[in-house]
């Protein structure tokens, strides 16, 4: 159970960040909500997670994989661009959680 809490936070760790861009420093209502009902939500069940796993484990993988996975919402919905760097940073990112 505690991994499904965690992916439920990485989750909305990543649908937070996606509406915060979208909430334009807070401007727009629809997205500023979103934004804080989803982080909200990523906190609630990231302090569940905690009860069950380690502190070092449970914050690297959510914080590994939102990253991964933010970068990948800012490149298909946002059309960020992406460079090489990027590219290796993220790969030895996800290499460092899976080796935890």
């Amino acid at each position: 159970m505690p991994y499904i809490y965690l992916i439920i936070a990485i989750s909305t760790e990543v649908i937070g960040s996606a509406f915060l861009k979208s909430s334009e420093g807070f401007s727009k209502f629809i997205p500023s909500l979103g934004t804080i009902i989803s982080f909200g939500i990523c906190f609630y069940f990231l302090s569940k997670t905690m009860q069950h796993l380690p502190l070092n484990i449970t914050y690297a993988t959510w914080a590994g994989l939102g990253l991964v996975l933010t970068t990948v919402v800012s490149i298909i919905i946002f059309k960020e661009q992406i460079n090489l760097i990027t590219i290796v940073s993220i790969v030895l990112i996800i290499v460092g959680v899976v080796s935890l």
